[in-house]
C-alpha cells in the first residue's frame, strides 16, 4: 500500500503548515515552532482526527478486521530490499551512536505488515484480516497535502487470491467514508489493473525496461500539463500516434456499471485482466458498491509491488489529491522471507479527507463541535454549603461515568456560569443554590431549557436516566 500523506486543516492558532508558535523561554526572544512538515493537535483539531479515526476503526471492526501496530522505526534494509537504496534519501534514517545497524522511521506500513506476516510463516491464519492506524514519516520537502509526518489507515487481507478480497477492502474503505457522511456524489473509487496497463503499454511499443517509467508517467497524468505529458511519453520511444493513444488510455474513465468487456474492445485489454475486472465487478455489485466505482485506466499506482487490481479514491469533483490508494500485491510477503501469500489492501490519509469533509460541511459549524459534550456542568452559588458540595458531587458524578465539569473562574455569578456551561456545550447544568437548604438541586436541560427540582438523594439515579432519555 502506498503512503497517503495528508494534513488536517490548521487550527486558528496555526500557520498554513500546521506549525503552532510557542511562547519564548524566559530571557530569550526565540519563538519555538513545531518542526517543518509536522502538525500540532490542539483540542479542536484533535477532535477532527479522532472523529475520522472513529469512523475508520468502526468500519474495520464491523467487517471483521483485527487491529495491529508495529514499531515506529525499523531496520533500514526493510525498505531498501523492496525499493532499493534510492529510497534512503526519502527517509528519516539514523544509526545509534556506537552501533553498526541503520534504522529508519517507518515511511509506510506495508513492509512492517509483510514482515509480521512472514514471521508467522505457515501458522498465518487464512484469511488474515488486519488493520492499523500508524503515524508515518517521510523526509521530503513539505508541500500542500504532503507533510513529513502523517496519520494513515491501513487495511489488508492476506491469503485470499480471488476478487472477493479486493472487493472486501474496497467495501471497508467506502464504509469508513460513508460513516463520515460521504456518498457516491462525493467520492469515486477509480479502479484499474496493472496487468491491463502493462499489456496496453507493451502494445503501444514501450520497451520492457521502460514499463516502470511509463507507469510513473501515467500515474502523474493528472498532475502535469498535456504538452509535458506528450514530451515525456515521446522520450519513452513512442511516436506521435502512440503518444495520443497513451493519453487516451490515461484519461479513459467509465462507470463501473459498464462491463469490462466493453473496455477490452475499446482498448484491446489482455484477456486475463478483463477476467479479473469482470469477476471484481460481480463482487462489487453483490456489495452494492457499483454506484461508488468507475473503471479508470489511468490508475496504475506508482509502487512496483502491485501485481493486479489497483485503485484510488478521489473526491468526485477532482479538487484534491487522492484520498486513498491500494491494490493487490501477491509477492510482497514472499519478498520479506515468508511464504507465497496472496494479499491486497489500501492506505488512506487523514488530511485530504478532512478537507473534503469540511468542504461538504460534514464537520459541524466549527471543529469544536466535534469535542465531547459534557453531560453535566456544576453551577455553584458560592454559598458555604454549595462550595462544600461542589467537588464531592463532581467526583461522585464522574464515578457514575458522567462527563462532569465546573467553572475554574473566581465568579460565583450563576448567570455567567450558565453561559460558560452553554459555551462548553454541556447537556445539563446542576445548580447548587438555595434549594440545597431543602435537600435538593435544580437540574436544567441546556438543550430544551426545562428545569427540575431533584432531591439530592435521588440525583445519582435520576440524572443518568434523564441523560439516557428515560424521562423524556
Amino acid at each position: 500500500m502506498p503512503s497517503m500523506v495528508h494534513t488536517l486543516p490548521a487550527s486558528s492558532t496555526s500557520d498554513p503548515s500546521g506549525a503552532v508558535a510557542c511562547r519564548p523561554m524566559a530571557g530569550t526572544t526565540h519563538v519555538f515552532q513545531a518542526p517543518k512538515g509536522t502538525r500540532d493537535f490542539p483540542p479542536d483539531v484533535m477532535a477532527v482526527r479522532r472523529h475520522i479515526e472513529q469512523a475508520w476503526r468502526s468500519a474495520s471492526i464491523r467487517h471483521g478486521f483485527d487491529e495491529i501496530d508495529g514499531p515506529t522505526f525499523e531496520h533500514l534494509d526493510l525498505y531498501t530490499v523492496k525499493s532499493g537504496d534510492g529510497i534512503v534519501s526519502e527517509l528519516f534514517s539514523f544509526r545509534r551512536s556506537g552501533g553498526d545497524t541503520d534504522y529508519a522511521l517507518r515511511p509506510e506500513f506495508t513492509p512492517t505488515l509483510a514482515r509480521m506476516a512472514a514471521a508467522k510463516g505457515k501458522s498465518l491464519s487464512i484469511p488474515t484480516k488486519w488493520f492499523a492506524m500508524p503515524d508515518l514519516f517521510r523526509a521530503e520537502r513539505p508541500q500542500k497535502g504532503r507533510l513529513r509526518e502523517h496519520r494513515q489507515w491501513n487495511v489488508d487481507v492476506l491469503g485470499v487470491a480471488g476478487p472477493e478480497a479486493d472487493a472486501e477492502v474496497i467495501a471497508v474503505a467506502v464504509a469508513g467514508l460513508r460513516g463520515l457522511g460521504l456518498g457516491p456524489d462525493d467520492i469515486r473509487v477509480r479502479i484499474s489493473h496493472r496487468g491491463a496497463a502493462a499489456g496496453m503499454l507493451t502494445a503501444l511499443g514501450v520497451p520492457a525496461e521502460r514499463i516502470a517509467d511509463a507507469f510513473a508517467l501515467v500515474d502523474r497524468r493528472e498532475k502535469i500539463p498535456a504538452d509535458a505529458f506528450a514530451t515525456q511519453a515521446s522520450e519513452l520511444g513512442l511516436d506521435a500516434a502512440a503518444v495520443r493513444r497513451l493519453d487516451d488510455i490515461a484519461t479513459c474513465r467509465r462507470p463501473a456499471s459498464t462491463p469490462p468487456t466493453d473496455l477490452a474492445e475499446e482498448h484491446n485489454l489482455p484477456p486475463d485482466s478483463v477476467a479479473d475486472l469482470t469477476a471484481l465487478s460481480t463482487e462489487l455489485d453483490r456489495r452494492g458498491l457499483l454506484p461508488f466505482c468507475d473503471w479508470d485506466l489511468g490508475i496504475v499506482r506508482g509502487l512496483a509491488y502491485y501485481t493486479g487490481t489497483v485503485w484510488e479514491i478521489h473526491d468526485a469533483e477532482g479538487t484534491f489529491r487522492a484520498i486513498a490508494g491500494g491494490g493487490r500485491y501477491d509477492q510482497l510477503v514472499e519478498l520479506f522471507g515468508g511464504p507465497t501469500v496472496p494479499a491486497c489492501g489500501f492506505g488512506m490519509g487523514d488530511v485530504v479527507l478532512a478537507l473534503l469533509l469540511a468542504k461538504r460541511s460534514l464537520l459541524g459549524d466549527t471543529t469544536a463541535s466535534l469535542l465531547p459534550r459534557p453531560d453535566v456542568f456544576l453551577v455553584s452559588s458560592g454559598d458555604e454549603d454549595a462550595e462544600a458540595l461542589l467537588v464531592p458531587m463532581a467526583t461522585s458524578l464522574r464515578d457514575l461515568g458522567l462527563h462532569t465539569r465546573h467553572t475554574w473562574k473566581a465568579t460565583r455569578n450563576i448567570g455567567k456560569q450558565l453561559k460558560e456551561a452553554a459555551a462548553n456545550r454541556a447537556r445539563t447544568a446542576v445548580i447548587l443554590g438555595d434549594e440545597l437548604k431543602g435537600g435538593a438541586v435544580v437540574v436544567k436541560d441546556l438543550d430544551s431549557g426545562e428545569q427540575h427540582d431533584v432531591p439530592l438523594a435521588d440525583l445519582p439515579a435520576w440524572l443518568p436516566r434523564r441523560l439516557a432519555g428515560a424521562d423524556r
